[in-house]
């Protein structure tokens, strides 16, 4: 990887990293308030956390790594479907979404690129992203089952659903998840 494409990974994986920052703090006011109205800020308090993102979010997401150099497809048909998903849902379908590509960043190996696809059903959502770049344990560091998997897994199952990472069928890291379309 040239330096120049190294700082734009690298740029991008910040950015990613602070919007992560920025959704937890708006999931902790989720948990707060689950109608998702914000409470008040207290006098003289920061305000108020961003809405957080959800599936809607995906594209301008892909478009921001596939800006930093990462080549990334999207096939997201009828994500919306008949009815909207909870937002606890479609916010952990973003969280995975946006773990899985920085991870892509991070350990898939230059030149890599990822597909990210998303479907609904009446019961689930699902969501999957698979790069063809360096397998677990390939990249040098380790295997990349780390605690950002761990976070996605627990993601998934506090809401009912399920999550498998590993190795691609052709290589490469796949992150997949199912995510029930109605609460809990």
């Amino acid at each position: 990887m040239r330096p120049q494409q190294a700082r734009e990974a690298v740029a991008a994986i910040r950015k990613v990293s602070g919007e992560a920052l920025d959704d937890l703090r708006a999931e902790l006011g989720l948990l707060r308030d689950p109608d998702g109205a914000p409470p008040a800020p207290a006098r003289g308090a920061p305000p108020a956390p961003a809405p957080v993102a959800g599936l809607e979010a995906v594209p301008a997401l892909v478009a921001s790594l596939r800006a930093a150099g990462v080549e990334v497809t999207l096939d997201a048909p009828a994500v919306n479907g008949e009815a909207p998903l909870p937002k606890a849902v479609s916010a952990a379908g973003y969280r995975i979404i946006r773990e899985a590509l920085t991870n892509v960043a991070r350990h898939a190996g230059a030149g890599s690129s990822a597909h990210v696809r998303i479907t609904r059903a009446e019961q689930a959502v699902e969501v999957e992203v698979v790069d063809d770049g360096a397998g677990p344990g390939e990249d040098g560091d380790g295997e990349r089952e780390g605690s950002g998997i761990a976070g996605m897994r627990e993601r998934a199952a506090a809401l009912g659903g399920r999550l498998e990472a590993g190795a691609g069928e052709d290589g490469g890291f796949r992150v997949w998840a199912s995510l029930p379309a109605r609460e809990p």
